[in-house]
C-alpha cells in the first residue's frame, strides 16, 4: 500500500467551436427554456449558482455550479433512466465558455470525467448538439436532428444500434 498521492488524468471530451454571435444570443440559446429545444432538448435551467439543471425530459440532471453571463456556464451532470431516483452513473461536470471574437463567439465546451465505455458516443452526441446550436443560431433548419445524429456516428465509429448503456 502507497500513503502517496496519485497523479491521474480524467478521460474527458473537449469542444471549441465559432458560433455566430453576439455573445448575449448564444447564451441565450444555451441557457433558456424557450431555447434550449432548438438544438438540446426540452429542459431548464435555473439561472443562478446552485441552480436546479434538468434537460432531456430529465435525463439529465444536475445543479449549476457556476453562473457567469454571458461568459461561463458549468453544471454538474447525471444520467438517469426514466423512473430512476438515482443514477447508476457517476457524476461528472459540464463547463461552456463564451469569448467574443468580434461578431462571433468562441465556444469552448469540457465534459469529464467521461467513462471510457461512453467516450465515442459522448463526442458523438456533443458534436450533434453543438452542430444544432449552430444551425439554430444561424436559422437553418434545413437538415434534421437524425441527419447530424448519422453523420456523427460516423464521424466516431458509434454504431447507432449498438448503443452503449
Amino acid at each position: 500500500m502507497n500513503a502517496d498521492g496519485q497523479f491521474q488524468k480524467a478521460p474527458m471530451v473537449r469542444f471549441e467551436r465559432i458560433l455566430p454571435g453576439p455573445i448575449d444570443r448564444v447564451w441565450e440559446f444555451i441557457t433558456s427554456t424557450e431555447r434550449l429545444p432548438a438544438w438540446f432538448g426540452h429542459g431548464h435551467i435555473e439561472p443562478r449558482q446552485g441552480g436546479t439543471v434538468t434537460l432531456i425530459d430529465g435525463h439529465i440532471r444536475g445543479v449549476v455550479t457556476q453562473w457567469h453571463p454571458p461568459h461561463r456556464l458549468a453544471y454538474t451532470w447525471n444520467v438517469f433512466s426514466p423512473g430512476e431516483s438515482e443514477s447508476r452513473y457517476p457524476e461528472s461536470y459540464l463547463s461552456i465558455e463564451l469569448e467574443s471574437r468580434g461578431d462571433d463567439v468562441q465556444l469552448t465546451l469540457t465534459h469529464l470525467p467521461v467513462l471510457e465505455r461512453f467516450e465515442k458516443q459522448n463526442a458523438m452526441g456533443w458534436h450533434t448538439f453543438l452542430d444544432l446550436l449552430d444551425a439554430a443560431l444561424r436559422g437553418n433548419s434545413a437538415q434534421s436532428r437524425e441527419a447530424f445524429i448519422t453523420r456523427n456516428a460516423q464521424r466516431y465509429g458509434v454504431d447507432l444500434n449498438q448503443l452503449e448503456s
